[in-house]
Order: C-alpha cells, then structure tokens, then sequence
C-alpha cells in the first residue's frame, strides 16, 4: 500500500504572477521553455501563450 500523500503545490497551480516571480530566478533568461505532463519524461516546446476563459494556457502546436 502506497501511503504517500501528494503535497498541496503539485495541484494548486500557478498564477501568471508567480510563474513570472519563478521565471525571473533563472540566471539565463535565454532559456527554451518547454512543458511536459508526465513528470519530465516527454518535453515539448510552448508554441503559443492563449487566454481561454478565465485561465492562461500553454499550448504545443506540433503534432
């Protein structure tokens, strides 16, 4: 039986604020920024930055 209990931050999110704040700790601002949805595993390049809603998504456009 697995008892570990996932930490609150891992599902809260971030707001557009904070992942600036974060960005901005990277000595090297030249950076390529990719996202990935399984833990690192498989990365992929932000192709565009959309409004949808009342939330701020990242899309990858490749297929």
């Amino acid at each position: 039986m697995d008892d570990k209990i996932t930490p609150g931050w891992v599902g809260r999110g971030k707001t557009i604020k904070q992942l600036i704040v974060e960005l901005q700790s990277f000595e090297n601002q030249n950076l390529l920024v990719e996202i990935s949805t399984d833990d690192g595993m498989t990365k992929r390049p932000i192709s565009l930055v959309v409004k949808s809603g009342d939330t701020c998504v990242l899309v990858h456009c490749e297929q």
